[in-house]
Order: structure tokens, then sequence, then C-alpha cells
């Protein structure tokens, strides 16, 4: 162990670090592995262990600190880009097919749908723009 300098443990260490990181998923392993590369680099330049330690642990701290709060921001934040039927909701579409409560047709995003009125009692004329306002199943609910 002797010829093996510190700063080769530290190393092994992130490394070691690292699976659990990808096996898991959880970001703080990451963070640890930072701290140890950390305390490689300080070994490195001949710092005593004393030293190694206290920097690997302020370098984790420092990053499980800072980062995971602003990691968990950015994961409660919807998506800018819609997609799939969120980017049809709140479309504009033209009727093609007189649409009302029972049914109807539009031509949304270029292609034609099946429709229906969101208020049964209102039916709207071939060539009115109407407001995508739901899908259900491959049926736009329309106002």
């Amino acid at each position: 162990m002797n010829d093996i300098g510190a700063w080769v443990w530290w190393l092994v260490g992130a490394a070691a670090l690292g699976i659990p990181l990808v096996v898991t998923a959880m970001p703080e392993f990451g963070m640890l592995a930072v701290g140890a590369v950390a305390a490689a680099v300080v070994s490195a330049l001949g710092f005593d262990a004393v030293v190694q330690v206290l920097t690997f642990v302020a370098v984790s701290v420092a990053l499980i600190a800072v980062v995971r709060p602003i990691a968990a921001r950015h994961s409660r934040q919807r998506p800018q880009l819609a997609t799939g039927i969120d980017a049809l909701k709140g479309r504009q579409a033209v009727v093609t097919e007189r649409v009302d409560g029972s049914g109807g047709r539009i031509k949304l995003a270029g292609e034609i749908w099946s429709a229906r009125a969101l208020d049964t009692a209102r039916a709207y004329e071939v060539g009115q723009e109407v407001d995508v306002v739901d899908i259900e199943g491959a049926t736009a609910v329309v106002i």
C-alpha cells in the first residue's frame, strides 16, 4: 500500500461512487465522487490526510447544498416545448363538418379530427374557427 499514493485511492473511491450514481440515478453520489476527485488533487499536491478528508467533506457538502436545490427546482418545471396532445390544446381549428354536442369534424394542425362541442347546446358551422380545449381519445373538444 505504501507504493500507491493516497491520490490513487481517492480516484478509486470516486470511481466506486460513480457506480451507484449510474445504478440508482441519485446525483448525490456524483457530488460525492467530485469531492473524492478534489481530495485526490489535494493529495497529489502533498497535503496530509486531514486536509484531504476536509476537502472531500467540504466539496461534497457544498455541491449537495448548492446543486440539489437547483436540480429539484428544474425537475418540477414543466417542459417548455409541449408535444403530442398537449401541443394541440389551446390551438385554433377550422370546422369542416358541422360540430355539435354529438360530433363533427375539424381541421387541426393540418389534419382532419373528429370533434365535439364542449357546450352540448352549441353548434359550429363549416368554416367557423374554434378553440381546442381538450383531446379525449381521438376526439377534440372545442369551444
